[in-house]
């Protein structure tokens, strides 16, 4: 049985402020912002060339747990350097490249309510197994 991890529900404060971080800063894609029913919005964005998203919102239960609860989403990219040196570049705060061993790199990141993120380099990600 094939299954596939598409949304991530992810606790925010201030849902025009996350958006705003994650497309503006991040450079995610805003796939959703719609508002179908009084006191719910629904917004979801995703990482350039992820098949998985992160969604946030208001007004359903999803999304109630604690804003900056989330920790470690992994962002896998295949030049943390570049991917660093681009998001320093647009205004985030990210923190130095940390080796793990075996060439794993790493460096963390987190949006505006303190929900963690790294960006993950690992040697072994390339071509088509990227």
């Amino acid at each position: 049985m094939d299954m596939k991890l598409e949304l991530v529900p992810l606790p925010v404060s201030d849902v025009d402020a996350a958006k705003a971080f994650y497309a503006d800063r991040l450079g995610f894609t805003v796939d959703v912002d719609v508002a179908p029913a009084p006191g719910i919005r629904v917004v979801q964005v995703t990482p350039p060339g992820s098949g998985c998203s992160i969604g946030f919102g208001t007004g359903l239960p999803v999304y109630g747990g604690t804003p900056g609860s989330v920790r470690g989403l992994h962002l896998v990219v295949a030049d943390i350097e570049a991917a660093r040196t681009e998001l320093l570049g647009r205004g985030v705060e990210v923190g130095e490249v940390t080796d793990a061993g075996g060439g794993v790199l790493y460096a963390g990141l987190q949006d505006p309510d303190g929900n963690s993120l790294v960006l993950q380099q690992m040697p072994w990600r390339t071509g088509d197994a990227f």
